[in-house]
């Protein structure tokens, strides 16, 4: 396999959604007018996302659905798709991903938030302007979840998993030619992610990690096994076409079965 060092890389970041969203192609012509559109295309999608479906922007047709000011058929027809998939995400994870009635971190009011979701239902979406690019592959990055395509002659990614208590630590490398990584947990935000049944902080997992072919689901999943604690492991073992790393609260390092082999 070509080490990746060899190969000519460029990148870019922007900070939207409140996280910085990179964008990384590999080889020979990314200078091109036609890699800047699509770049900018994809930025611009994940803008209009963030404008519409923000749960911090008091203007967006989500915070407007939510104070009763706008009707699900009269938003941006996004918002009834992300609702849809919430309520999926809802009934896959037996309700361990719920978006409804999380506090909100500016009030403690309770809203509708499914920003568990949006993230990886957003990246996935703006992606697409990617995918005809005449590259040696490409991944973007969201604030640590990855979604990468690299062509079937050409090297794969090597994505690094920080470790919960150290994120200057890489806790596991894997190498992927197409498809997403996720992680939940407390490193960078505390202790944001909410047991939907207690409606309180969820502490009994330090990190999750999922790995599978779609980001959107690759993040609900981690997000509502990180919700869940350690109970939540023979779930993961029992996903279809997704793997998982869990980090307990007292440092216990689990993986499921397929998850593949350091």
């Amino acid at each position: 396999m070509t080490a990746l060092g060899a190969v000519p890389q460029r990148a870019w970041v922007e900070q939207i959604m409140g996280l910085p969203i990179s964008i990384h192609l590999r080889g020979d012509r990314l200078t091109s007018e036609a890699v800047e559109h699509r770049i900018e295309a994809v930025f611009a999608e994940l803008r209009r996302v963030d404008a519409l479906l923000s749960p911090y922007r008091d203007d967006s047709d989500l915070s407007a659905w939510q104070r009763g000011a706008l009707l699900l058929a009269d938003a941006d027809p996004m918002l009834a798709q992300v609702v849809a998939l919430c309520d999926e995400a809802r009934q896959r994870t037996d309700g361990w991903f719920d978006p409804r009635g999380l506090p909100d971190p500016r009030t403690g009011e309770p809203r509708y938030d499914p920003s568990g979701l949006v993230k990886g239902w957003a990246v996935e979406r703006a992606a697409r302007h990617l995918t005809d690019l005449d590259t040696d592959g490409w991944c973007v990055n969201a604030g640590g979840d990855v979604l990468v395509h690299a062509p079937a002659d050409r090297p794969a990614w090597r994505i690094g998993i920080e470790h919960p208590d150290d994120p200057a630590r890489i806790m596991r490398v894997i190498e992927s030619r197409s498809g997403a990584v996720a992680t939940s947990g407390s490193a960078h935000r505390g202790a944001h992610i909410i047991d939907p049944h207690a409606r309180r902080p969820a502490t009994a997992t330090r990190a999750v990690t999922v790995i599978g072919p779609a980001l959107l689901w690759a993040d609900v999943y981690a997000t509502a096994a990180a919700a869940q604690g350690s109970a939540a492991f023979s779930w993961l073992e029992n996903l279809d076409g997704y793997d998982a790393l869990m980090v307990t609260w007292p440092g216990l390092l689990r993986v499921t079965a397929g998850w593949p082999a350091p």
